[in-house]
C-alpha cells in the first residue's frame, strides 16, 4: 500500500515502493488547496494505490490539475484514469511536452502547456514553473511551489532504496553512482545548469520522485555532489553495457 505523509502543511507525498522496480521508491505529490493538484500519477499498475492515499485526504474526483513534469510511465500512467474521474482536471506540462507528446496523445480533454515562469494559483499554494530540458527528457520541467519554497524536482536528487519522507542521510555518492548505472543523464551539463539555477533560489525543500525531501540543511550536500562527481551516461543501461 502507498504510505501519506504530510511534509508541509496541505503538502503531501504518495509513496508507493516495490522491490521489482530496480529498488526505488515512487512518490507523487497531492496539494490540497481550493484546486486541489497531483503531481505525478505513478505507473498505471499503481492507479489504484495511488488513487486510495489521494482518498485519504481528498475526493479525487476534485482534482483541478494534474501536473506531468516529463513524460514517462511513473510520472502519467495513471493521468487517463484520474482525469476520468476529475470531470474539472486539467493536465498541465512543459510547452513542448504538450506540442509533441500529450497533444498527440490518446487523450482529448484539456491540456495546459506552461512555459519557464508561468504560474498557477492554488489558493494558498502557488506554482510557478521551470523549463529543464534534458533533465532527464527533453520535455522535462520542474515545479516551484512559492508558499512553501519547495520545488519538485522529478529524477534529479534521487536516492535509492526505500526511504523515510524527510532526509537528512547524505546519500550524494549513491545518487551519483545510481545515475551511472542506470544511464538516464546524457550529459551533466544541463544538469549542473538547474542546479546552479535552483541553489539561486534558496529553497526550504527539495521534493525528489524517487527517495525522501530533502529540507535546506541537507540539499546542500547533493547540489555538491552533483556539482563534482561523474553521474552521466557512461555505456550502460540500467547496469547492461552497451557497444561502444
Amino acid at each position: 500500500m502507498a504510505e501519506v505523509d504530510e511534509l508541509t502543511p496541505g503538502v503531501y507525498r504518495i509513496c508507493c515502493y516495490s522491490e521489482e522496480h530496480r529498488l526505488i521508491s515512487f512518490n507523487q505529490f497531492l496539494i490540497d488547496d481550493e484546486r486541489p493538484t497531483l503531481i505525478h500519477t505513478g505507473q498505471y499498475p499503481m492507479y489504484e494505490q495511488v488513487r486510495s492515499a489521494v482518498a485519504e485526504v481528498l475526493d479525487p474526483a476534485r482534482l483541478r490539475y494534474i501536473v506531468v513534469p516529463h513524460f514517462e510511465a511513473d510520472e502519467c500512467g495513471g493521468m487517463g484514469r484520474f482525469a476520468a474521474e476529475a470531470a474539472d482536471a486539467v493536465l498541465v506540462c512543459s510547452a513542448i511536452g504538450a506540442g509533441v507528446n500529450l497533444l498527440q496523445w490518446d487523450y482529448d480533454g484539456p491540456v495546459q502547456g506552461v512555459r519557464d515562469g508561468d504560474v498557477i494559483e492554488l489558493g494558498k499554494h502557488t506554482l510557478r514553473f521551470l523549463e529543464t530540458p534534458h533533465v532527464h527528457h527533453w520535455d522535462s520541467m520542474m515545479v516551484v511551489e512559492q508558499t512553501t519554497r519547495s520545488v519538485f524536482a522529478s529524477d534529479l536528487f534521487i536516492q535509492p532504496g526505500e526511504q523515510p519522507p524527510v532526509i537528512r542521510e547524505d546519500l550524494a555518492t549513491e545518487m551519483c553512482e545510481w545515475y551511472r548505472d542506470a544511464g538516464i543523464f546524457a550529459s551533466e551539463a544541463p544538469v549542473r545548469t538547474v542546479v546552479d539555477r535552483l541553489d539561486r533560489l534558496e529553497l526550504d525543500w527539495i521534493h525528489p520522485m524517487h527517495g525522501g525531501s530533502l529540507p535546506r540543511d541537507t540539499h546542500r550536500t547533493y547540489m555538491a555532489a552533483l556539482r563534482r562527481k561523474p553521474f552521466a551516461y557512461n555505456g550502460r543501461i540500467f547496469g547492461r553495457a552497451l557497444p561502444q
